[in-house]
């Protein structure tokens, strides 16, 4: 038995690759910036109709959010990983077996991550100093945020398997829909039913689960490679511990960033209301630029994998460059738009508030014209993963995003005490990862080519 291949899906392991990157990444840029624009559509609607203490209250718990969320979903990548190399090496069996232990083991983490972060969601605000004039708010929001973490991982790791098997375009049609509903529900409830941050957080979790309720039913009912029977979810120990192996490290991986935004983001809490609501409001603008780069890192990391997977390792460092090509594109247009129309993004925030708009640009100037470092640095190490090495590019998140972030909070920001040189962290730790994520690429890829008696 073959795998079945569908319209929808590119054979990724053949040239040229210029042409398919881009059919392959547009999907997941796309993807990525309507799930950017539906969590900037929260974000802008309570501030807009509710103001500036309410939207202090959503953006305070992001970075934790994050943390938690980030942690677990790492082994979606180590699904999504085993999905690429299985395809690409036409190995039927063994992709059976990775589709029905990720499905279960998604459904089980969602369980006890949503849980967890319900019961503890206020202690862990109090200790990220979250002021108390927006505390209640935020603990509020984050409980009902933790209530659709189960729909939220159950729909990542299917996605992340569709997408690896070579389809990029149905996650993006059920984010579409889904998405769609989240924006109508959150004018309706916030400004129509006169709700606070319940409301966005409501119409969050049932957007959510309508996204995972399309996609398991499109793998249920699918004939495709991806096929999976309710009856057939079990846990194999082969896959799960390959899908453990590298989701692990991935996890950790995102979590150290996230983690360290969050001591960074517990500093910028001491600066009061306004300079959480503005940290907010930039940080949303720029995950705009932030996300289409990263869809850009996840299709080099799918390709990756697939050649990998396919004994084709002579083709990585032309997926390595062109990726690192569109990236850079993405940043260039990016970064203009966002700093040429900056007072204008930033009023959808904050509307006549110019102390907001005052500090959000502070941000913005700091962080959005080094950010072609983060294309360089996520798409090098999201290639070393679909190569199988998570565990190196964890190593490489915790000495340059947690190790040395700390530092620069102990020993460098005490010195300065300003927003802005909490900001300048970011663009020095992207260039310690981009660096260390291209010295691995080169190692590994040596290793991988054929000796002269191969």
């Amino acid at each position: 038995m073959t795998l079945t291949k569908t319209k929808s899906t590119l054979d990724l392991t053949e040239g040229p690759f210029f042409k398919k990157i881009l059919c392959f990444a547009v999907p997941l840029i796309l993807t990525g910036l309507l799930q950017c624009f539906y969590n900037a559509a929260d974000v802008a609607v309570i501030g807009f109709f509710r103001g500036q203490q309410a939207l202090a209250a959503v953006g305070s718990t992001v970075s934790l959010n994050n943390v938690i969320v980030n942690l677990f979903m790492g082994f979606s990548v180590g699904a999504g990983v085993l999905v690429a190399q299985a395809v690409g090496a036409k190995e039927d069996e063994t992709l059976e077996k990775i589709v029905h232990s990720a499905m279960l083991l998604a459904g089980i983490l969602g369980v006890v991550v949503g849980t967890v972060g319900y019961v503890f969601a206020p202690w862990l605000l109090r200790w990220l100093d979250t002021p108390e004039t927006v505390l209640d708010g935020a603990v509020r929001y984050l409980r009902i945020i933790f209530l659709g973490i189960p729909a939220l991982m159950v729909y990542n790791y299917c996605a992340s398997m569709v997408r690896s098997s070579g389809d990029s375009k149905r996650p993006l049609i059920f984010l579409s829909i889904s998405g769609a509903v989240n924006v109508i529900l959150n004018v309706t409830l916030v400004a129509g039913f006169g709700m606070g941050v319940e409301g966005v957080g409501i119409a969050t979790i049932v957007s959510q689960y309508l996204s995972a309720g399309m996609i398991l039913c499109f793998l249920h009912r699918g004939t495709g490679k991806l096929h999976f029977s309710f009856s057939r979810l079990r846990m194999n120990r082969w896959a799960m511990g390959k899908m453990l192996y590298i989701g692990i490290p991935s996890g950790i991986q995102s979590s150290l960033l996230s983690l360290s935004n969050v001591f960074l983001q517990s500093s910028i809490n001491a600066f009061g209301d306004a300079m959480v609501a503005a940290n907010s409001a930039a940080n949303n603008l720029e995950g705009f630029v932030y996300v289409a780069m990263n869809g850009v890192a996840q299709s080099a990391q799918t390709f990756a994998g697939q050649n990998m997977g396919a004994k084709k390792p002579r083709n990585l460092p032309k997926i390595l460059g062109v990726s690192w090509l569109c990236g850079i594109a993405l940043w260039v247009v990016g970064c203009a738009l966002l700093l040429g129309f900056r007072n204008f993004f930033i009023g959808l925030y904050a509307p006549d508030n110019p102390e907001v708009l005052r500090l959000a640009v502070g941000r913005m100037l700091v962080m959005l014209p080094t950010a072609f470092l983060v294309a360089l640095s996520t798409t090098a190490t999201f290639v070393l993963v679909g190569l199988g090495k998570s565990l190196y590019c964890m190593l490489i998140s915790l000495i340059s995003y947690c190790g040395f972030r700390i530092f620069w909070l102990m020993a460098i920001y005490p010195k300065i005490g300003t927003p802005q040189s909490l900001y300048y962290a970011h663009p020095i730790s992207w260039l310690f990862v981009t660096i260390l994520g291209t010295v691995g690429f080169l190692v590994v890829y040596r290793r991988l080519l054929p000796t002269k008696n191969e």
